[in-house]
């Protein structure tokens, strides 16, 4: 078992018990992390602290209110990381949004504000999280993000965040070179389709788990605790040679072709 005793990982975009960063939090906690989390406002306040409770970690982990789209929450964030846990060694960014009306209608008829704001927050906020995380990252460590196949590929109601989730991948890279000088490994998690929250907001997302069902080589969708386990791998010194890489977790869905 991988064991990361002693390391402390913050962790942005914990929504429920079923979004990804939930089980991504519990693995590593399982893997003996410190946690920090990190939610939105105060509505996912109490969601933060339970899980917090429920891990055991409530005299050690903190829960931070940060809003990933103000600069301002996000300094103040990081400052009050760094007044309890002076070294980080672990970022985990698990935060997209796009505004309904880009997700259904039509590509072609995206308005501009709604690809700013899908770029903004699923893509620019991994910026601003690393700039503000590496001062605290002295010994080097580890920023993951959560991206999806449709970043290549063309897939039915996904279309802006598409676009956006490739302008992610291509920000892993470039972030990777940026702070590899200091060993920061920056990569990337593309998880198959899965029910969250943040799935709802995608149309006929039954089809997308239909697809993976019948053409993946694993002939099945993937859980939450899957992507957890891989991104604990990630975060931990197994894969400390490897960065700017995006890494499938999607019963080999992208392999195939017809």
């Amino acid at each position: 078992m991988i064991d990361m005793k002693g390391k402390v990982a913050v962790v942005f975009g914990l929504a429920n018990k079923r979004s990804i960063a939930y089980a991504i939090a519990e693995k590593l906690s399982d893997a003996g992390a410190t946690l920090v989390l990190c939610y939105q406002n105060e509505r996912l306040r109490a969601e933060a602290e339970e899980l917090i409770e429920t891990l055991g970690q409530k005299r050690s982990a903190l829960a931070i209110q940060c809003d990933l789209s103000i600069d301002a929450e996000i300094d103040a964030a990081f400052a009050k990381i760094a007044e309890t846990f002076p070294v980080i060694h672990t970022v985990v960014h698990s935060v997209a949004f796009a505004p309904q009306e880009a997700l259904k209608s039509d590509f072609l008829l995206t308005k501009r504000e709604d690809f700013r704001i899908a770029h903004d927050v699923s893509v620019y906020s991994l910026i601003a999280v690393s700039r503000a995380a590496a001062p605290l990252m002295t010994e080097g460590g580890s920023i993951l993000t959560m991206t999806y196949y449709g970043s290549q590929k063309v897939f039915p109601n996904y279309n802006v965040m598409g676009v956006a989730k490739a302008a992610l991948e291509a920000t892993v890279r470039y972030l990777a070179a940026s702070l590899g000088s200091r060993q920061i490994r920056v990569n990337a998690i593309s998880a198959g389709p899965i029910r969250t929250l943040a799935a709802r907001g995608v149309g006929d997302f039954s089809v997308l788990l239909d697809a993976v069902n019948a053409r993946s080589p694993l002939h099945r969708n993937i859980e939450q605790a899957e992507v957890g386990k891989v991104a604990v791998f990630l975060a931990s010194d197994l894969s400390s040679g490897m960065t700017g890489e995006v890494t499938y977790v999607d019963s080999g869905f992208h392999i195939t072709g017809i």
